[in-house]
């Protein structure tokens, strides 16, 4: 439906931005007195005012809109009207379950670069940042000797 919408909205649209997205011939604001005519000339039967109306507004909920806006959009004064638009589909299911994935990985990637203290480890896995080489540690005396 969405390819059809802006097959639609290419063809036929003007760019100015309180264009309408569905006019009759002579530019006018579609009513449902008028549609039934459109609806004939496009061989569609089935289609109906309410489904023009219900698929923009649940276009509009997919992009994020909040019950809040979609309200203000459809004229609505309850939210639960509004919340008939915001259908779980399996699209928004699949990106919300990718989300979390991502989530979950960057931060048990971010656990395992540290060890804890802050600092982080090398490839090896060892702390980083410390001196390589032979280990050097003072004696009774306080002078440094060689281990290795």
């Amino acid at each position: 439906m969405v390819g059809v919408v802006c097959g639609h909205l290419a063809a036929e649209v003007d760019d100015s931005p309180d264009a309408l997205v569905f006019a009759t011939e002579s530019g006018r604001p579609i009513w449902r007195g008028n549609l039934n005519k459109l609806i004939a000339r496009i061989g569609q039967p089935h289609l109906h005012f309410h489904d023009l109306r219900h698929t923009g507004n649940t276009l509009a909920a997919r992009t994020g809109a909040s019950t809040r806006d979609l309200m203000a959009r459809m004229g609505h004064d309850s939210s639960q009207a509004a919340l008939i638009y915001q259908h779980a589909t399996a699209e928004a299911d699949r990106a919300i379950a990718q989300a979390l994935h991502e989530a979950v990985r960057a931060d048990r990637k971010a656990k395992k670069s540290t060890d804890g203290s802050g600092k982080a480890k090398d490839k090896a896995g060892k702390k980083s940042g410390g001196k390589k080489g032979k280990k050097r540690s003072a004696n009774r005396d306080g002078a440094e000797d060689d281990r290795g």
